[in-house]
């Protein structure tokens, strides 16, 4: 935990209008009482830096015995990232991780090469009503990292870097920002972070990064008099100062952004690839279902059902 005067607004101005590039208004998806807002990618913004998919978990209640179950499933040239604010539950992948994750924590997953997961609630939650909060990201790798080896990281909440100004509780997650750097290895420059901020309090964005975002959690900002509610990202231009200011009932956001890749992505289904050849590839490894020789594994202690390959994404 830190203190970090450049955390304080400084900036002559809070930013104007002009300054936001793309206003981004989730998909809303119910996943059977279970409700998912995706952000990224959209129809006018693939990208914040390099991530490249932005979804919202919840809020959501669970009676006991229910839960989430996301069968093991694989990915490739990304890595991801959960991060709760409510909840848990339990991840396993091909690698043999086998790692509960809790609010305020990071697991962080290289898919890399190729890598298989799933998500559930532990037997041990089930037992008693529950809820379930948080977000879920993938970063694009660079070209020169997406073919690499899988990898898991995990790092607790009192490892992370934790910044307090006036009115402001700023957890540093992933890359550098505000002076600060956290500890998970990633492969190019970026920043992501959680910020709480009491009514009225200011927060300007990291300057230095080519791509910044906000996602409003909960709450609301403003920016230039405009007021944004919660679930609307920001995307907003290069390199102007942007200072936001949370609303009467203060505010949780999610910031983002970071150097853009040195060229497109391409999506099909929990695939991410600098080629359509690469995802392809892996969309032919996954299909032959050779687990025990093939590209891909199941994770061990959940090898019993995996998700197959939708018939929407074949062609």
């Amino acid at each position: 935990m830190s203190w970090m005067p450049d955390i304080e607004p400084k900036c002559p101005s809070a930013g104007n209008l002009h300054d936001i590039e793309t206003l981004i208004v989730p998909r809303a998806h119910d996943l059977g009482g279970f409700e998912v807002r995706r952000a990224l990618p959209a129809p006018k913004r693939q990208m914040v830096g390099p991530f490249i998919f932005f979804d919202q978990m919840g809020p959501a209640e669970f009676l006991s015995e229910d839960g989430i179950d996301v069968r093991p499933h694989p990915h490739i040239g990304l890595a991801t990232v959960t991060y709760l604010y409510q909840g848990e539950f339990q991840h396993r992948d091909s690698l043999g991780t086998n790692q509960m994750i809790y609010p305020g924590a990071v697991n962080w997953m290289v898919a890399g090469n190729g890598v298989t997961h799933s998500e559930r609630t532990s037997p041990s939650t089930r037992q008693n009503k529950h809820s379930l909060f948080g977000i879920q990201t993938w970063v694009a790798l660079p070209e020169a990292h997406e073919d690499k080896p899988a990898s898991f990281e995990h790092h607790g909440e009192e490892t992370l870097p934790m910044l307090k100004g006036e009115g402001k509780d700023v957890r540093l997650i992933l890359g550098t920002a505000w002076g600060e750097r956290s500890p998970v290895q990633t492969f190019s420059e970026m920043f992501y972070a959680d910020a709480v901020l009491q009514p009225g309090a200011k927060l300007p964005l990291p300057d230095g990064h080519e791509d910044r975002g906000i996602y409003v959690t909960s709450g609301s900002v403003s920016i230039a008099g405009d007021s944004f509610d919660a679930g609307r990202m920001m995307v907003f231009r290069p390199g102007d100062p942007i200072t936001v200011t949370a609303g009467e009932t203060g505010a949780r956001l999610m910031l983002l952004g970071g150097e853009t890749l040195n060229g497109p992505r391409y999506i099909s289904w929990n695939f991410v690839a600098s080629s359509r050849e690469k995802l392809e590839a892996a969309k032919q490894a996954w299909m032959e279902g050779d687990f025990e020789h093939g590209r891909f594994q199941l994770p061990p202690g959940d090898d019993a059902e995996f998700i197959p390959f939708p018939s929407q994404h074949r062609n």
